[in-house]
């Protein structure tokens, strides 16, 4: 059992993670086994995220003041939040494991600093990751200029083909 200054460290700690945290997502967890809860710990920590169990009461004080106050009002059950940097690949994590395991299930969410649902969650889920959106982006950018340098070339490339034919049909007096 925790004495009360490892509980005051233990809010304190939970306080500067929530003034920090732009990206937050509440769960229930009610019946899940050890093991799941080892898979869903490991699973957040390979999605760069972190992961911890909660009381309510404790949350809703902690967040008083942060923008993560409204996702921490009124929960009931069993809580557990995950904080992280980016909230597509977390949200693809945990929506895949809510998917494998009916006994974790999304309460509510913090993305960029504002509140979002459960549709919400699932929406952002399905986006495609960072890494996607930055390649489509650069691809997005080089298009024109690798088509500058196509037509650059074929302008050099059709000149040397009517030469080339000039040659082969004697058109050029020598």
């Amino acid at each position: 059992m925790k004495n009360r200054d490892e509980k005051k460290k233990d809010f304190e700690q939970l306080r500067k993670e929530l003034e920090k945290a732009n990206n937050v997502f509440v769960a229930g967890f009610s019946k899940l086994t050890v093991d799941q809860d080892y898979n869903l710990r490991k699973t957040v920590r390979g999605a760069g995220g972190k992961y911890k169990v909660v009381k309510n009461n404790i949350a809703e004080i902690a967040s008083e003041g942060t923008p993560s106050e409204p996702v921490f009002k009124g929960l009931k059950g069993m809580t557990s939040i995950a904080l992280t940097d980016d909230p597509v690949s977390l949200a693809k994590v945990l929506t895949a494991y809510a998917k494998t395991n009916p006994a974790f299930t999304f309460k509510a969410g913090l993305v960029e600093g504002r509140a979002i649902d459960i549709k919400a969650i699932n929406d952002l889920a399905s986006m495609p990751s960072k890494e996607e959106i930055f390649a489509k982006l650069l691809f997005v950018i080089n298009a024109p200029a690798q088509q500058l340098v196509t037509v650059m070339n074929a302008v050099g490339r059709n000149l040397a083909v009517v030469v080339d034919q000039g040659v082969k049909e004697n058109k050029f007096p020598g």
